[in-house]
């Protein structure tokens, strides 16, 4: 299976991170750490297809964010965010 079968768009992890974030996180315009390139989250690939979820940059393939959830917890790694603007 190769990478790009497996993957999806910044809208698979809607749902989980509508748990954490009270907005749509999607729309959220967000910087890649390591390129610096900037677009909606929905925009970003997204790989579910593992106990968590991993976000990649479309450009560079850097991972930006993972989400996993234990039971009672939802870890949420934002590392490879350089920035995340939220219109209000």
């Amino acid at each position: 299976m190769t990478p790009e079968s497996r993957r999806l768009d910044g809208n698979a992890a809607a749902g989980r991170l509508s748990e954490v974030f009270v907005f749509d996180v999607t729309a959220a315009e967000t910087r890649c750490g390591g390129c610096g390139m900037t677009a909606p989250l929905g925009v970003y690939h997204v790989y579910a297809d593992a106990p968590g979820m991993v976000v990649r940059c479309p450009t560079c393939e850097a991972m930006v964010m993972r989400i996993a959830q234990t039971p009672g917890h939802t870890w949420l790694d934002m590392s490879g965010v350089a920035a995340l603007r939220i219109s209000t």
